[in-house]
Protein backbone atom coordinates (compact mmCIF):
# COMPACT_ATOMS: atom_id res chain seq x y z
CA UNK A 1 0.00 0.00 0.00
CA UNK A 2 1.17 3.42 -0.95
CA UNK A 3 2.33 5.68 1.98
CA UNK A 4 -1.21 8.24 2.60
CA UNK A 5 0.58 11.66 3.62
CA UNK A 6 -1.54 13.24 6.03
CA UNK A 7 -2.05 16.32 4.13
CA UNK A 8 -2.60 16.10 0.88
CA UNK A 9 0.21 17.38 -1.26
CA UNK A 10 -0.75 20.34 -3.59
CA UNK A 11 0.23 19.88 -7.33
CA UNK A 12 1.21 22.63 -8.74
CA UNK A 13 2.75 21.52 -12.14
CA UNK A 14 2.52 18.51 -14.58
CA UNK A 15 6.72 18.17 -13.46
CA UNK A 16 5.27 17.37 -10.24
CA UNK A 17 3.32 14.61 -11.09
CA UNK A 18 5.42 13.08 -13.19
CA UNK A 19 8.57 13.38 -10.94
CA UNK A 20 6.01 11.68 -8.37
CA UNK A 21 5.35 8.61 -10.89
CA UNK A 22 9.05 8.30 -11.79
CA UNK A 23 11.36 10.23 -10.04
CA UNK A 24 13.12 8.80 -6.72
CA UNK A 25 15.88 6.45 -6.76
CA UNK A 26 14.67 3.75 -6.98
CA UNK A 27 11.34 3.97 -9.98
CA UNK A 28 13.97 4.96 -12.54
CA UNK A 29 16.46 2.26 -12.10
CA UNK A 30 13.91 -0.30 -12.29
CA UNK A 31 12.35 1.56 -15.39
CA UNK A 32 15.63 1.02 -17.10
CA UNK A 33 16.94 -1.91 -15.83
CA UNK A 34 13.11 -3.54 -17.30
CA UNK A 35 13.92 -1.67 -20.83
CA UNK A 36 17.53 -3.56 -20.68
CA UNK A 37 16.34 -7.17 -19.84
CA UNK A 38 12.87 -6.98 -21.27
CA UNK A 39 11.26 -8.67 -18.86
CA UNK A 40 12.62 -10.04 -15.75
CA UNK A 41 11.43 -12.23 -12.20
CA UNK A 42 11.39 -10.49 -9.54
CA UNK A 43 15.10 -11.94 -8.07
CA UNK A 44 16.41 -11.23 -10.89
CA UNK A 45 15.63 -7.99 -11.01
CA UNK A 46 16.90 -7.62 -7.61
CA UNK A 47 20.23 -8.53 -8.36
CA UNK A 48 20.26 -6.01 -11.06
CA UNK A 49 19.44 -3.11 -8.75
CA UNK A 50 22.03 -4.44 -6.46
CA UNK A 51 21.59 -2.76 -3.10
CA UNK A 52 17.61 -2.55 -3.16
CA UNK A 53 15.63 -3.69 -0.21
CA UNK A 54 12.84 -6.57 -0.43
CA UNK A 55 10.36 -4.05 1.21
CA UNK A 56 11.28 -0.71 -1.00
CA UNK A 57 11.50 -3.01 -4.41
CA UNK A 58 8.21 -4.60 -3.52
CA UNK A 59 6.75 -0.96 -2.91
CA UNK A 60 8.19 0.29 -6.08
CA UNK A 61 7.20 -1.94 -8.24
CA UNK A 62 3.52 -1.87 -6.65
CA UNK A 63 3.40 1.39 -7.49
CA UNK A 64 4.96 1.35 -10.62
CA UNK A 65 1.95 -1.13 -11.37
CA UNK A 66 -0.38 0.75 -9.87
CA UNK A 67 0.73 3.59 -12.06
CA UNK A 68 0.32 1.77 -15.27
CA UNK A 69 4.25 1.55 -15.80
CA UNK A 70 4.34 -1.70 -15.44
CA UNK A 71 3.06 -4.79 -15.99
CA UNK A 72 3.18 -8.38 -13.78
CA UNK A 73 2.33 -11.61 -15.42
CA UNK A 74 2.03 -14.40 -13.43
CA UNK A 75 2.36 -17.77 -14.73
CA UNK A 76 0.31 -20.50 -13.48
CA UNK A 77 2.95 -23.26 -12.98
CA UNK A 78 4.88 -25.41 -10.05
CA UNK A 79 6.41 -23.39 -8.76
CA UNK A 80 4.79 -20.12 -9.57
CA UNK A 81 6.37 -17.78 -11.62
CA UNK A 82 6.24 -13.99 -11.95
CA UNK A 83 7.85 -11.88 -14.40
CA UNK A 84 7.75 -7.84 -15.02
CA UNK A 85 8.16 -6.05 -17.95
CA UNK A 86 7.40 -2.16 -18.99
CA UNK A 87 4.08 -1.48 -20.74
CA UNK A 88 3.79 1.20 -23.57
CA UNK A 89 3.31 3.83 -21.10
CA UNK A 90 6.40 2.64 -18.94
CA UNK A 91 8.66 2.46 -22.52
CA UNK A 92 7.21 6.51 -23.23
CA UNK A 93 8.99 7.20 -20.23
CA UNK A 94 12.64 6.35 -21.29
CA UNK A 95 12.87 9.42 -23.62
CA UNK A 96 12.69 11.43 -20.94
CA UNK A 97 15.37 9.38 -18.58
CA UNK A 98 17.67 9.35 -21.27
CA UNK A 99 17.59 13.25 -21.30
CA UNK A 100 17.95 13.64 -17.46
CA UNK A 101 21.07 11.27 -17.83
CA UNK A 102 22.24 13.28 -21.09
CA UNK A 103 21.62 16.55 -19.23
CA UNK A 104 23.79 15.50 -15.74
CA UNK A 105 26.73 14.35 -17.94
CA UNK A 106 27.13 17.42 -20.00
CA UNK A 107 26.24 19.54 -16.79
CA UNK A 108 28.28 18.48 -14.07
CA UNK A 109 31.22 19.86 -12.90
CA UNK A 110 32.43 17.01 -11.00
CA UNK A 111 33.28 14.94 -14.24
CA UNK A 112 30.62 12.78 -14.01
CA UNK A 113 31.45 10.17 -16.62
CA UNK A 114 34.42 9.25 -14.25
CA UNK A 115 32.92 9.32 -11.09
CA UNK A 116 29.67 7.48 -12.24
CA UNK A 117 29.82 5.64 -15.71
CA UNK A 118 26.69 5.55 -17.76
CA UNK A 119 24.57 2.34 -16.06
CA UNK A 120 24.05 -1.12 -19.01
CA UNK A 121 20.71 0.41 -19.09
CA UNK A 122 21.33 4.35 -19.90
CA UNK A 123 23.86 3.29 -22.56
CA UNK A 124 21.22 0.90 -24.18
CA UNK A 125 18.54 3.87 -24.05
CA UNK A 126 20.33 5.72 -27.14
Amino acid sequence: MRYKRKLEKEMMCPLEYGLEIFGGKWKSRIICVLYSFKRLRYNQLKKELNTISDAVLSEMLKELIEDGLVEREQFNEIPPRVEYCLTTKGKSVLPILQSICNWSKENSIKELDKKLPACISCSQLK
